[in-house]
């Protein structure tokens, strides 16, 4: 199904956006639909899409040793899922699995990277959203790891 502009200006993350933006947009997604349980990526795997989930909730995971995959965040939609495609070497610094049935959009990366390269307007305001959503990503991971510490009881000495 094709989305339209309207559709994308509804996204959140997309706001302020222009309609000429939006529309070199449009054509470079579709639309996705995750089951329960299903695994959208896993950590070290080629990036080459992100999503904007409309609804449903999606963990962000981490394979690390001891646990069978330790969930560093729960993504409630409206959420950005996905930020690897945009830097090199395009793969997956985290895992993602879908908590329930989850829809999105899904945006084709090595398209949009292109068009950000093409158009520096629009490049450096999706960049500079992309900047905040993984800053934010990693003071959740933070603040998930110090409450497994305290938890747990383990300290880790860096």
């Amino acid at each position: 199904m094709f989305t339209t502009v309207e559709t994308l200006a509804e996204q959140p993350f997309l706001a302020g956006l222009t309609e000429h933006q939006l529309s070199l947009l449009a054509p470079l997604t579709s639309r996705s639909m995750f089951h329960a349980g299903n695994r959208i990526f896993r950590e070290g795997t080629p990036a080459d899409q992100f999503w904007l989930l409309t609804s449903g909730h999606v963990y962000l995971d981490s394979e690390v040793p001891g646990y069978d995959n330790f969930v560093l965040e729960k993504l409630r939609s409206p959420a950005v899922l996905g930020c690897s495609w945009l830097f090199p070497p395009y793969r997956w610094q985290f895992g993602a699995v879908s908590v329930d049935t989850t829809h999105a959009l899904t945006f084709n990366g090595p398209l949009v990277r292109a068009l950000l390269q093409s158009d520096p307007g629009l490049g450096h305001e999706l960049t500079t959203r992309f900047l905040q959503v993984m800053g934010d990503r990693l003071q959740s991971a933070r603040r998930r790891l110090a409450d497994c510490q305290r938890a747990t009881g383990h300290r880790t000495n860096l």
